[in-house]
This record gives structure tokens, sequence and C-alpha cells, in this order.
């Protein structure tokens, strides 16, 4: 047979563990649906720098892991970087797409001045140094925030 168990006592009122879980479900629910970057809000940084690599050898697991872990530590040790995004190509399909990349890159910063100093920094250098022979080409689009 159900045992409720009580939990204690709020306003002349017992409180059992399933009062207690479904008020605590409530209240997940309530706070997870008011993700504020779900919101349509700009991303933060004034300065938007847009990166796709093509690999030598995209179908390489070695050059693909040796590229994100390159990718990632010079990444994670930017001082000046606002927002990072490391993605691989959707799979999306209609005319104006080009999937053909097989890394992108989107990185934000405060402005451009910010940028610059990232482009010069030791961090970048040895990424580049690093990984430079594991890509044919890459392509580079920077972007300054008009609104």
């Amino acid at each position: 047979m159900y045992k409720c168990t009580t939990l204690g006592v709020l306003n002349d009122k017992k409180i059992t563990m399933k009062t207690f879980c479904i008020s605590l479900f409530s209240i997940l629910m309530m706070t997870s649906c008011t993700n504020p970057t779900e919101t349509g809000a700009p991303i933060p940084g004034n300065f938007a720098h847009t990166v796709y690599f093509w690999l030598h050898h995209p179908d390489n697991q070695d050059d693909r892991k040796a590229f994100e872990a390159s990718l990632n530590k010079f990444i994670d040790q930017s001082p000046y970087i606002t927002t990072k995004h490391i993605g691989v190509p959707a799979s999306t399909d209609r005319d104006v797409i080009d999937n053909s990349y097989t890394y992108s890159l989107l990185l934000t910063f405060k402005d451009k001045a910010t940028q610059d100093q990232y482009q010069e920094e030791l961090a970048h250098k040895q990424f580049i140094a690093e990984s430079s022979h594991l890509w044919s080409k890459v392509l580079v689009y920077d972007s300054e925030n008009i609104r």
C-alpha cells in the first residue's frame, strides 16, 4: 500500500513528498521556459568573425580530431573572444547553401580593435602553425554590427 511521507507543515497543511515533487517540477518547468537566448536578442559583441575551413582529408578521423583539439585549445585560451561556435555543415539542402566546407567557426568580439588583438595573440598564431597543414582552403567573413 502507498504511504505518503510528510516532509513538513506549511500554513497548517502537510507537505507530502508528492506535493513537494509536483511543486519542484512546476518551478523547474517555468524557469526552463525563459531562456534569454531564445528571445531573439542580438548576440553579444559588435564584431563577428566567421571562418570556414576545408580540410585536405575531411574523412580522416585523425585529422579531424587533431584539428578540433587544436581549435578548442586555441579558442578556450583567447581572452578576446566574446562568444564562440564551432560547427560542421548542417544537413540542409537548398540552392543558396554551400555546405562544402568541413568546419565553421563563428566568433564575436567587443569591437574591431579587440578582434585585431586576437589576430596577433600567441594562441591564434600557435593554432595556425600547428593546424594549417590540415586544411586546403580557408575563407573568412568579418562583419560589424549595424543593429
